[in-house]
C-alpha cells in the first residue's frame, strides 16, 4: 500500500483478503531480498485495512491450494456470483497489467495453468527469519479467525 492512498472508496466494494502464513511468506521474500522487514510483507496493512473497511472476505492460501474447487466454490457463494470450472485454469504467461515488478515476483505465476497441489511442510525459521515471523504472526492469525470455511 502507498502511504498516504486514500482507501475510503473500497468501504463500497465487497473486499477479497488473500493471506498465507508468515513462515511462507517470510521464506519465498527471502529468496528476493536479504533482510525483510515486518513492513515490506504487508501483514500490518492488511490487518489494518481490514479493521478499517469493516472486515471482508478472508481466505487463505492454504485453504485454496488444498482444495481449489471447494475454496472457490466457497468465495464465490460469499462474493454472490456463480462458480465456472474455467476459474481453475488459466493459459500460462503473464499480462500487460502486472507491470514492471513481473518478472522479479510472478515467474511461478507465469508458468502455471492451475493452482498447484497442496503446500508441503511449513518452513521452519530461524534467527531474525524466526522473530520476524513472531512479529507477523498476530496479524496473520487475527485475518485468519475471519476465513471462509466449509
Amino acid at each position: 500500500m502507498i502511504e498516504g492512498f486514500p482507501t475510503d472508496w473500497a468501504r463500497n466494494c465487497t473486499n477479497v483478503f488473500l493471506i498465507r502464513h508468515p513462515a511462507r511468506v517470510i521464506a519465498s521474500y527471502s529468496a528476493k531480498r536479504e533482510e525483510p522487514t515486518l513492513e515490506d510483507l504487508g501483514f500490518v496493512q492488511q490487518a489494518q485495512l481490514f479493521e478499517s473497511l469493516g472486515g471482508g472476505i478472508v481466505i487463505d492460501s492454504t485453504d485454496i491450494r488444498a482444495d481449489p474447487e471447494a475454496k472457490l466454490r466457497n468465495l464465490c457463494k460469499a462474493l454472490s456470483i456463480s462458480f465456472q470450472p474455467e476459474m481453475l485454469r488459466w493459459p500460462a504467461g503473464g499480462h500487460p497489467q502486472d507491470g514492471i515488478w513481473a518478472a522479479h515476483w510472478y515467474d511461478a505465476i507465469h508458468r502455471s495453468t492451475g493452482f498447484a497441489g497442496a503446500e508441503g511442510p511449513r518452513p521452519d525459521l530461524s534467527g531474525a527469519a524466526a522473530e520476524l515471523e513472531k512479529r507477523a504472526l498476530p496479524y496473520y492469525e487475527a485475518l485468519k479467525a475471519h476465513s471462509l470455511s466449509g
